[in-house]
């Protein structure tokens, strides 16, 4: 697809995060099309920024800054790029920190103008079950520990193994080193407990572990809470291997989770980036949803439909009074991130949960990389240096 021709100022993009691949999506995605992108990060190592397509770069220390700071640096950059450039926030607190300063941001910066209170409790996974149920969205049963006797009890009665996530992603991975982890044993949960309380309440809950397939939307919502696009897909393989964010998908139609996602987001009166994820619960047929992320997701390049239409080319056509129009989803097409799928498959490998043959003939039907592409190779060179320090500070 191409954007109208003879615009000859496009109007740019900044990119508030930049992460492992979900910027370099974003940067890849609107750059193809002409559009100036710029990237916010914390690090001068971040691989997006060395992407061809990144118009721009600027520093904030996005962890440890504090919001009116953040907000008072990026309004600079508003100002310095001029033209009231798009701002697309790619995690959770950079998502909070837009909505909650939305009025302010909104001087400089064109974005959809999300409700504060709605983006915090779609963050945080206990309120967010709780308001699905009250939407009548089946979810899965869970509980959210205030003390170790809290677990201690659950322990007694569950049934193992259960999944761990965290309610507060920045705490729980300062003191654990991940947002989420499949427990086998009572011990190994009390365990967790003890290395994960901070004494600053609550930061993660207990799940039951769903038998059965996670599936995924991604789409974009405009200011009438009406879906101008989505597709759905499903995980083929995650990272880490127990659960966690998808390293192998592919593209498929599942009209029950398009339409179960649809009717929610209009309930509850959402606008922007969606990325959503169920779990198809073999027990009783239904889809139980785990996650929902009020954002652009890493993995929004999977979901594309046959014109190369995604989310971010969504939100850019709607905000910039365009037309969003596209053909139809690019059914099995196949998305990876490579470093992350080759450990997980190597750790199903070793479990004897996959054989060799299984794994190359999950291969077929890759149809984009995350990290690697022959017309910008600079960010998966980047992405293996600081994948090599990453496995350098876990060992020391």
């Amino acid at each position: 697809m191409r954007l109208l021709s003879h615009q000859s100022a496009l109007t740019p993009a900044v990119v508030l995060g930049s992460g492992h691949h979900g910027a370099l999506g974003v940067a890849r995605s609107l750059g193809r099309l002409g559009v100036p992108v710029y990237i916010v990060a914390g690090s001068p190592c971040e691989p997006a920024i060395c992407s061809r397509y990144c118009r721009g770069r600027f520093f904030l220390d996005l962890e440890a800054g504090h919001s009116e700071q953040l907000v008072d640096g990026l309004l600079a950059i508003g100002r310095k790029l001029g033209g009231r450039p798009l701002l697309i926030p790619t995690a959770d607190r950079e998502s909070l920190l837009v909505a909650k300063n939305s009025a302010a941001l909104a001087e400089q910066f064109c974005f959809p103008l999300q409700n504060a209170a709605l983006v915090s409790t779609l963050c945080d996974k206990s309120r967010m079950q709780e308001l699905a149920q009250q939407n009548g969205l089946p979810t899965a049963q869970s509980i959210v520990p205030r003390a170790k006797n809290d677990v201690a009890q659950f322990a007694e009665a569950a049934a193992f193994p259960v999944i761990v996530k965290a309610t507060h992603a920045e705490r729980f991975r300062r003191r654990t080193g991940h947002t989420r982890f499949l427990i086998r044993t009572r011990c190994e949960l009390l365990d967790l407990y003890t290395k994960a309380e901070d004494g600053a309440g609550p930061n993660f809950l207990i799940q039951e572990f769903i038998p059965g397939e996670d599936w995924m939307f991604n789409g974009y919502f405009d200011v009438d809470f009406r879906c101008k696009f989505g597709l759905t897909g499903k995980k083929v393989r995650r990272f880490p291997a127990d659960g966690g964010v998808t390293s192998l998908g592919v593209c498929l139609r599942n009209d029950a989770v398009h339409h179960t996602t649809t009717e929610f987001m209009r309930a509850i009166g959402y606008r922007g980036i969606l990325d959503i994820g169920f779990r198809y619960d073999r027990r009783d047929g239904r889809y139980k949803i785990l996650d929902v992320n009020p954002r652009i997701g890493c993995t929004f390049r999977l979901f594309t439909a046959a014109d190369d239409m995604d989310v971010a080319k969504a939100l850019y056509l709607d905000l910039t009074d365009r037309p969003v129009s596209y053909t139809h989803a690019a059914e099995g097409r196949k998305w990876i991130v490579e470093d992350f799928d080759l450990l997980s498959a190597l750790t199903s490998l070793s479990r004897g949960a996959m054989t060799l043959t299984d794994w190359l003939k999950s291969l077929r039907g890759i149809r984009e990389t995350a990290c690697f592409a022959f017309h910008d190779p600079l960010p998966s060179l980047m992405m293996a240096v600081a994948d090599c320090c990453e496995l350098c500070r876990r060992r020391l």
